[in-house]
């Protein structure tokens, strides 16, 4: 089954640059695009019934296509306007898709799709890639040969999700990747005797860093042999070393284990951080 990419739209600026780019993205993947619009009837409006106001939602999304598909006359494009909460049609959106893209303002504790409840819904409880655009995105960092830019933690398995993810966008852009990988000095006691032996192996903490970044990109340079790829270790925490070398990304790619806690899901600090202060669009994929 050929999955679309997938954008919501609301109306805002965020979200029509959040089309935008996932219009460009399904030409370079040879993917078919999905326009989502999730709306509820406000019964506020005692003038207008139902189906006027479906008729008002239905006329403000096809605009927004039509400008998308005259910019892209060979995209397929479908659109679906769903009555229903925004969180639960995004997620079903999410569920079929290739990736999911949304809008994003950041820099701020409630922010629509991104940092509300419902935004921190979505991307915790998503089973697919969602991608999160600004509103002042051009494509003009994508032809200016920026990086796609990843981060990389813990074994091989651990952010190969990610890794596969920035691999493949890199390749349908012709792009390099810059790997990053972070690392702080962990208190003596945490140290076992195995944990000793591998550092005294790699000859210390960096080099064991080094070692760790490049077995970890092996098979993905392996199956991408035409992708150059940067390796960037550096000590500090993950999220401040990622936000560092942001300015150089036409993409920034996140992993994220979502955590449930009394009050909804929550996403990890690191993804959370990077959706915050990251300029360029984020990508956060769920861990395998």
């Amino acid at each position: 089954m050929t999955r679309p990419i997938t954008a919501g739209v609301d109306g805002t600026d965020e979200s029509l640059a959040a089309l935008d780019w996932a219009a460009r993205e399904a030409v370079r993947r040879g993917l078919p695009l999905r326009v989502v619009h999730a709306w509820r009837y406000a019964e506020a409006l005692a003038t207008a019934d139902r189906d006027t106001q479906r008729g008002w939602v239905s006329e403000g999304v096809a605009q927004a296509v039509r400008t998308v598909s005259e910019r892209h006359p060979e995209l397929a494009v479908s659109v679906d306007v769903v009555e229903s909460g925004a969180a639960h049609a995004l997620a079903g959106a999410a569920a079929q898709a290739e990736l999911l893209v949304l809008g994003s303002r950041g820099h701020g504790p409630v922010v629509g799709f991104l940092l509300g409840s419902v935004g921190q819904q979505v991307i915790a409880e998503a089973t697919r890639p969602v991608v999160l655009v600004r509103a002042g995105d051009q494509p003009t960092a994508e032809a200016a040969g920026r990086d796609v830019v990843v981060g990389q933690h813990g074994g091989p398995e651990d952010s190969a999700a990610a890794l596969r993810f920035a691999f493949e966008t890199a390749a349908a852009r012709g792009a390099a990747v810059r790997a990053v990988r972070a690392w702080t000095l962990p208190p003596v006691f945490a140290y076992s005797p195995g944990s000793l032996k591998l550092l005294d192996d790699a000859g210390g903490l960096e080099p064991y860093e080094k070692q760790a970044l490049a077995e970890a990109l092996q098979p993905w340079r392996e199956r991408f042999p035409e992708v150059p790829v940067a390796e960037h270790i550096e000590m500090g925490s993950a999220g401040q070393v990622l936000l560092s070398v942001a300015g150089r990304a036409q993409l920034m790619v996140v992993g994220r284990r979502a955590h449930r806690t009394a009050v909804g899901a929550r996403i990890g600090s690191v993804a959370h951080g990077v959706l915050h202060h990251a300029d360029c669009p984020v990508a956060v994929v769920p861990h395998e």
